[in-house]
């Protein structure tokens, strides 16, 4: 089943690089009682994530301040180390972007946001989207019809429907 508005996200552990190598985040804790933004790639690197996708929240971030967003978000089912590489190379953590992996993609099936792509060596991925979460419940969600775009799910778009 997709997760639609309305609907409670589940409880996921993430991954990141800390200090002392990969350590787990709680998405509870990052959501309880707070307003924010998650959105969703196919992957670090990839031309559209790269290029426009995380760009976008990257310029958004202080508008989205603004309009009382605690923190925004981006998940990738990538490993932390290539998300560590691709938040340096977009300078994502310093535009005000925290990077998570789904590495295994659990949190991506569960909420029925996952695709495979074997012609261009993409399994088990997640497909493109932005939501705007208070305390854990979906309250706008914006999914692109096609991996390749990023029209609806930028954070031009997400601002716009907050």
């Amino acid at each position: 089943m997709t997760i639609s508005v309305g609907d409670k996200l589940p409880e996921a552990t993430f991954v990141k690089i800390g200090a002392a190598g990969p350590e787990a985040v709680s998405l509870g804790d990052k959501l309880s009682g707070r307003k924010v933004v998650i959105f969703a790639v196919p992957g670090a690197f990839t031309p559209t994530c790269h290029s426009a996708h995380m760009p976008s929240f990257i310029r958004t971030r202080a508008a989205f301040a603004d309009k009382g967003i605690d923190e925004v978000i981006c998940v990738s089912v990538n490993d932390p180390f290539v998300l560590q590489a691709w938040d340096e190379a977009t300078g994502a953590t310093a535009g005000g972007v925290t990077v998570l992996g789904d590495a295994g993609s659990e949190f991506t099936k569960a909420i029925g946001m996952d695709f495979t792509a074997p012609p261009a060596g993409l399994m088990a991925r997640s497909k493109r989207y932005a939501m705007y979460v208070e305390d854990g419940v979906v309250k706008v969600l914006n999914e692109e019809a096609s991996p390749g775009e990023c029209e609806i799910s930028a954070g031009e778009s997400l601002l716009d429907a907050i």
